[in-house]
């Protein structure tokens, strides 16, 4: 009997976290979702085809174009559609998020499609943009067991910096946060920090700057997996009072507001006064 309680309080814990996330339609986070994963993947590969044709030749100063702008794109791609889904355009960042309770399995499941869907088209965009073919299949090869362990590291910390300032209460600064990991790790891992198997999907159709061949992408989504369970594991460490309602707010806040879509309870009347 006890068993069954306990099992039914869970389920109700669980259910009053995820619903801050839920009581928004899953077509319309799923439509977030897919074009915020497009706009990531056209500002990461049409940043990569601008800057060598700016800076040909000099790789340094192109990498440092092409992490520039993806870290003030995701900034500002966050703050767009983050306030819908959550703005994770990242496969491991929403399942990680459904360990913790902010977000049901099914929902997660649903997200990862939109996600690489989104990013495919970003890639097909930003080639098209800059008059190349509408799919061009990447031949840079990546893959080495240096790449790997990058890819693990970034994954990794890209979840603690999201995580941390979710259950510190300053989820509001993650946009930002957000965009600073992501440029510094394109100079800190020799892999550019990916970080994200849903933009890695995306750079295998454009043979560009930011490209990545089909035989080394498995390898960087492996590592990338990796990295996400490794940071559920330390985030339950340092931050074990993590509740379902914060991990709603990854990475930003996105729920409806109480005073916006909730009755307000009536306020109790006051009675008559005496003299």
């Amino acid at each position: 009997m006890q068993g069954g309680k306990l099992a039914a309080v869970s389920t109700s814990v669980y259910e009053a976290g995820a619903a801050w996330v839920s009581e928004i339609a899953l077509w319309r986070r799923l439509t977030a979702e897919f074009a915020g994963s497009g706009f990531l993947a056209a500002a990461v590969i049409g940043s990569g085809i601008a800057a060598v044709n700016l800076s040909p030749g000099n790789t340094g100063l192109e990498l440092l174009e092409n992490a520039a702008a993806t870290a003030a794109g995701l900034f500002a791609i966050i703050l767009m559609f983050g306030p819908v889904s959550g703005g994770h355009f990242n496969p491991v960042v929403s399942f990680a998020d459904a360990v913790f309770g902010g977000l049901r399995w099914r929902d997660a499941a649903a997200y990862l499609p939109a996600q690489v869907a989104g990013c495919i088209t970003g890639a097909i965009a930003a080639n098209l943009m800059f008059g190349l073919s509408a799919v061009s299949i990447s031949a840079k090869h990546r893959a080495s067991p240096a790449h790997f362990l990058s890819e693990i590291i970034a994954t990794l910390g890209l979840l603690l910096v999201i995580f941390a300032l979710t259950r510190s209460g300053r989820a509001q600064s993650a946009p930002a946060a957000v965009g600073a990991y992501i440029g510094a790790a394109y100079f800190f891992t020799s892999s550019t920090s990916f970080a994200n198997p849903a933009i890695t999907i995306g750079r295998m159709f454009t043979a560009t700057f930011a490209g990545i061949d089909t035989g080394s992408a498995p390898t960087f989504i492996a590592a990338q997996v990796i990295g996400g369970v490794l940071a559920c594991g330390l985030i339950k460490a340092l931050y074990p009072g993590m509740t379902a309602a914060e991990a709603a707010e990854v990475v930003v806040p996105h729920a409806k507001t109480a005073s916006a879509e909730q009755p307000v309870a009536p306020q109790p009347t006051a009675g008559p006064t005496r003299n």
